[in-house]
């Protein structure tokens, strides 16, 4: 009976030392990723509120280069901070938002709009998803069809074998 309850004690010690650590590494993890958060915090600020809310637009829809699944506004990566002076000086020095996306598309190619402009070149992103929807629907009704067909013109239905 002794041993059992030293084994007992023994594995619950085990499990509070293995919890100790997993919090401890949970709370470096943590702590870590927000530093990186912290990081991409753009600290620019615009005296006039109608350019800031222009820069704020222009930066979260231009993507980071680098980092490719977020917006320059979001990236800690300098590049992002580069492009972010960019579009700052841009809009300071009066240039219009199609005038900013315009340099930067000239610059970096369609790929750094998270919007791609519709056009002859990328018309099949825009068309090919209603399209594929429309043909999906389609088939979907054709096979319904035909199988309702199919249970009505069956001689052997078993619902009909059934006591009610």
């Amino acid at each position: 009976m002794d041993a059992g309850i030293s084994t007992a004690i023994a594995r619950r010690d085990e499990w509070e030392i293995l919890m100790r650590h997993t919090r401890t590494w949970l709370a470096l993890w943590v702590v870590l990723c927000g530093v990186r958060a912290a990081c991409a915090i753009d600290s620019t600020s615009i005296a006039d509120p109608v350019l800031e809310a222009r820069y704020l637009g222009l930066t979260h829809e231009l993507r980071c280069m680098q980092c490719q699944n977020e917006s320059i506004a979001d990236s800690p990566v300098g590049l992002a901070s580069d492009l972010r002076r960019e579009v700052r000086n841009m809009l300071l020095a009066g240039k219009s938002d199609d005038e900013v996306r315009d340099y930067m598309v000239s610059r970096y190619g369609e790929f750094i709009l998270f919007r791609p402009r519709f056009s002859l070149r990328n018309a099949w992103l825009w068309l090919a998803p209603p399209v594929l929807l429309l043909i999906g629907f389609g088939v979907a009704v054709r096979v319904v069809r035909q199988r309702t067909a199919l249970v009505a013109a069956d001689p052997d239905r078993p619902d009909e074998d059934l006591p009610r």
